[in-house]
């Protein structure tokens, strides 16, 4: 066994030692191992890491590397896996963001692989049906898929290995079987009724006519046929060939609006990603149509203020990052949209001039009830991130948006297509209308940081509005409060329901706050007292994955999200 593979089985051991009779140590403020701590020690590693929501998609990436691929092959393949392995959360039917620091040209690229809708829709073909809203499962909230597009891109960047390669373990996991996880495996028991009203999905998902349980082994041999396909004949494959054909086939049998155009003129966008700069270190998000610029309005908002003073979790902490979401979501309701069809002001919005003005907004004493969007111009996801031994970094998300998306497996195709559409507004007057090949406002958003111009921080979190307000409160606990990339993760988290949502429409719970069992109830208290109306909620929080290069001892730190089946591992 070579010291690297050997590396990789102590990192899997380390993280474990806790919960095998190890003593609990103390971390920073005083605060033990346990539901209000650090779950696991951080993963450290020095010759590439990975971590994602489920431990064999992480090994795929881990396993890549090893075998001589950058982080971007060691990234395509364990997004293949997790297709595979988390099927309500993402696959070859969903769409794809990611920002990738290519060490060679010490630059940071980000690339939109998210799909348009049908060329046959229209507002107008909504309100004759007697909608006023795109229903969130069915035919008419697909949009397509942007997923593999998404990998082919990435390929061609900064790629070593060939398709076979690549989507080889995915294979195997699907023609081979998988042990399904705990968490995954009550996903796929919440949507065991959706899928058994689609027999196509029920076919494919429910052997037995149930949701596989914990444990078991599950099969995909449709999915394994459709990779295969890409493995042979490429992203061509997906959207010129046999699988586009099978799409539109099963689309006019239900009622969708697909056409073969559609696939065959879907392109992905590289584009630039933004800053702000935080106390001394720039976040960089993706511009829309994405929610990223979000968590840099909420930054911005954040800066003057003396977080650290505040102490982690304290009331006027969670107060003023709870303010400072609601003003930021308020314009992601109002100008977040495809630029390519609506003038978004992002320069404006993410300006320190914007935060000052709107910050007047912010009563560090009392709740905001009614926040409103500024006027800046005068105008069920997975998450990985991967790093190589050369510092290549990906920070990628990948979604089909509801759990299985639409609730549809085209054919026995094997994977389900994404709900994505469902996102835009009906409203004629609304940036995010629906158009013909429009891309919808998108909830996934991947993060990075760098500091003095080199890569500090890949990360993500995954779980609809709940992103930006996750990405905020993860690196205001490492930027401000010192956590470590596993104790940033682990900290409770708030997750705010807005007023508005980029639909138009009102929000679900709108102006409640839901609040993890590790805030204080004497924090709580406090929170109501400034006007907080506070909801219980077990689950919603997102699922984070992160990985910290340092630089200067040439060593990669990983966390993962213990609301997860995920692991960070290393050799």
């Amino acid at each position: 066994m070579s010291d690297r593979t050997g590396g990789l089985l102590l990192v899997g051991f380390a993280a474990l030692w806790m919960f095998a009779g190890g003593s609990p140590r103390v971390l920073g403020h005083d605060r033990p191992y346990g539901p209000n701590g650090k779950t696991r020690s951080a993963v450290m590693a020095r010759h590439g890491m990975a971590a994602t929501s489920q431990p064999l998609a992480t090994a795929a990436a881990v396993r890549m590397l090893q075998q001589g691929g950058n982080a971007v092959d060691a990234a395509i393949a364990a997004c293949a896996v997790l297709g595979v392995v988390e099927p309500m959360s993402c696959g070859m039917g969903g769409d794809l963001f990611a920002i990738v620091w290519d060490a060679k040209h010490q630059k940071l690229i980000g690339l939109n692989a998210s799909g348009r809708s049908p060329g046959a829709t229209s507002i107008e073909l909504f309100h004759s049906k007697g909608l006023k809203t795109i229903p969130t499962s069915g035919p008419l909230s697909w949009s397509v898929p942007g997923c593999v597009d998404g990998w082919d891109q990435l390929r061609a960047i900064m790629g070593t290995k060939p398709w076979p390669e690549l989507l080889a373990q995915a294979i195997d996991h699907a023609e081979n079987g998988f042990p399904v996880s705990e968490i995954i495996a009550g996903d796929w028991k919440a949507s065991e009724r959706a899928l058994r009203a689609i027999p196509t999905s029920a076919a494919c998902y429910l052997p037995g006519g149930h949701a596989p349980a914990a444990g078991t082994i599950f099969r995909n041999p449709g999915l394994a046929r459709s990779l295969r396909a890409v493995a042979v004949g490429g992203r061509d494959a997906f959207y010129k060939g046999e699988i586009a054909d099978a799409i539109v086939r099963y689309s006019g049998s239900v009622g969708g609006l697909f056409s073969r155009s559609d696939f065959e003129h879907h392109t992905s966008t590289f584009i630039e990603p933004v800053s702000t700069n935080y106390r001394g270190y720039d976040v960089w998000e993706m511009p829309p149509n994405g929610q990223g610029i979000a968590a840099l309005e909420m930054l911005n908002l954040l800066e003057p203020y003396n977080i650290k003073s505040m102490g982690p979790l304290s009331a006027q902490a969670l107060h003023l990052m709870i303010e400072a979401k609601k003003l930021a979501y308020e314009d992601r309701a109002k100008y977040y949209a495809d630029p390519d069809f609506a003038k978004v002001p992002v320069k404006e919005l993410i300006s320190k001039a914007y935060a000052a003005k709107r910050r007047s907004l912010m009563n560090p004493d009392r709740a905001s009830d009614h926040p409103t969007p500024g006027e800046p111009l005068q105008a069920d996801t997975i998450y990985m991130t991967v790093v190589d031994g050369d510092f290549n970094c990906v920070s990628l998300i990948q979604s089909n948006f509801n759990g299985f998306g639409s609730g549809h497996v085209p054919g026995e195709l094997g994977f389900a297509l994404q709900n994505r559409g469902a996102l835009f507004a009906l409203d004629p007057n609304h940036l995010n209308r629906l158009e013909p090949g429009k891309r919808p406002f998108h909830t996934i958003i991947p993060g990075f940081v760098t500091k003095a111009g080199k890569p500090w921080l890949s990360l993500g979190v995954m779980g609809g509005d709940m992103q930006a307000q996750g990405h905020v409160q993860v690196l205001c606990n490492m930027i401000d409060f010192g956590m470590d990339v596993q104790e940033a993760g682990d900290a409770a988290r708030f997750r705010h329901f807005g007023s508005s949502e980029p639909t138009g429409e009102p929000a679900r719970g709108a102006g409640s706050v839901a609040l993890e069992s590790g805030v204080s109830a004497s924090v709580k208290k406090a929170l109501e007292a400034k006007g907080h109306r506070l909801v219980t909620s077990r689950g919603g929080y997102g699922g984070y994955q992160a990985i910290r290069v340092d630089l200067e001892h040439g060593v990669l730190i990983g966390g993962s999200d213990p609301r997860k089946d995920g692991a960070a591992m290393g050799y």
